[in-house]
């Protein structure tokens, strides 16, 4: 590790600055799937979504380069390539997700998507769940419930239970369980209601990342959403994580699910690294907004987002990675299930196509989380050449999500070095 690079980051960012793994990681360079540090070590990439098409792609990095070279400035003016990405955009959504709004951040999407739900309704009452994570704006802040212990300092945001299957509420299955975890959203609204504050919508992660990718239970989000919209709320999607084909099944999560959101926002993968975020709506929503609003953002839709972000779209079709994500995803978790079957660590392993969790247990009847496993196995594998992490509301799940063109050779090596780090038993 090099103390003199921490010491300066200390320094100028603060020892609060976020850090993965015990000693942390000097990566000077990507390719693909691949992460490369000062000294020349490889490692396999099993972790970053936001390179989603493999980190420096030619084709992405050849967009970037030559609109650079053309024109880089705010959309104030007019110019085709915003429109022509916000059309192709949207037409890969549902109806009538028809609008949208090009900014830089998830946060600031997911901002955009709070304000609009709340002058649509005219409600204040957020729902979303009591392991999640939007973003970092003070507005988003108040739906952090990741850090927050599973509540919100807001008095505008109801946390409620996130749906799982693993560790089912009362002990239900089936459509028992599903209706329990929704008659939870009927609570929260009837909450508002009876506070004066009314329900302006529900935000989740249509993958529920941050709660662990746990196994929905189905008919939930139909039930959910019936008691939302017969509220007169709204449901926004939060795609940052799992849209753009990761999970191999449908383009978006919320597809999966079977319920069309009012509006969706996306982040992350968006732009391959450089900062591109946005949101789609129905048009009644974003011209009702528009003609309230005077909202703009300097570097939101600008040239250069534009043609990365179409760049993006390219290669997710050009080079199948949708199908590269469903293939290789079961691959991986039929390989995560044989290690499962020789150790009792790993309780459950879950997922859809490239988003993989591994949920570690010290008792599988008791489901206790092992959650300091959970971070040896993190760091263990980083030394070995493997950069994974860990989530979930006891931080004990293993977190796969790598780079979409990752390969059946890629998740070998993966399978391979877990199967090695567990071999000597982590405290089972």
């Amino acid at each position: 590790m090099n103390t003199q690079l921490l010491e300066r980051r200390y320094r100028l960012l603060g020892a609060g600055a976020p850090l993965f793994y015990n000693e942390p990681v000097h990566i000077v360079r990507g390719e693909g799937v691949w992460l490369y540090d000062a000294d020349g070590k490889k490692y396999l990439d099993v972790y970053n979504n936001v390179p989603n098409v493999g980190h420096c792609h030619p084709h992405v990095v050849e967009a970037l380069y030559k609109q650079s070279q053309t024109l880089n400035v705010h959309n104030r003016y007019l110019h085709e390539l915003v429109l022509e990405y916000a059309e192709r955009l949207t037409a890969l959504h549902d109806d009538p997700l028809s609008m949208a709004f090009i900014v830089c951040t998830g946060s600031e999407a997911n901002e955009i998507a709070l304000r609009m739900a709340r002058q649509a309704t005219g409600n204040q009452g957020i729902i979303c769940t009591n392991c999640a994570y939007h973003g970092n704006t003070t507005a988003v802040d108040e739906l952090a419930t990741y850090f927050h212990g599973g509540t919100s300092p807001s008095a505008n945001v109801k946390a409620i239970p996130f749906p799982e299957s693993y560790r089912p509420l009362d002990g239900l299955s089936g459509e028992a369980l599903a209706a329990a975890y929704s008659d939870k959203v009927k609570q929260a609204i009837d909450e508002f209601e009876q506070e004066g504050i009314g329900c302006a919508g529900m935000l989740f992660c249509t993958l529920f990342s941050g709660e662990g990718l746990p196994d929905v239970p189905p008919g939930y989000m139909e039930q959910a959403m019936e008691h939302v919209r017969a509220a007169g709320g709204l449901y926004i999607a939060d795609e940052v994580q799992a849209g753009f084909a990761r999970s191999g099944e449908k383009m978006w999560g919320y597809r999966l699910s079977g319920v069309t959101p009012d509006i969706v926002t996306m982040g992350k993968p968006m732009g391959n690294g450089h900062p591109v975020a946005g949101v789609v709506a129905r048009a009644d929503l974003v011209n009702g907004f528009r003609e309230q609003v005077m909202y703009f953002n300097t570097f939101g839709g600008n040239p250069v987002q534009c043609a990365v972000g179409m760049a993006v779209l390219d290669v997710i079709e050009q080079e199948n990675l949708q199908e590269n994500a469903l293939v290789v995803g079961e691959y991986i978790r039929d390989g995560l299930r044989a290690l499962q079957s020789e150790h009792e660590l790993i309780g459950d392993v879950r997922g859809r196509g490239l988003f993989i969790g591994v949920e570690l247990v010290t008792d599988r009847e008791a489901k206790t989380p092992a959650t300091a496993q959970a971070k040896t196995i993190v760091n263990a594998m980083k030394e070995k050449g493997v950069l994974i992490s860990n989530i979930g509301m006891y931080d004990n799940v293993l977190k796969m999500r790598p780079p979409l063109p990752f390969s059946k050779d890629n998740a070998d090596l993966l399978l391979s070095v877990l199967e090695d780090v567990l071999a000597p038993g982590i405290s089972e």
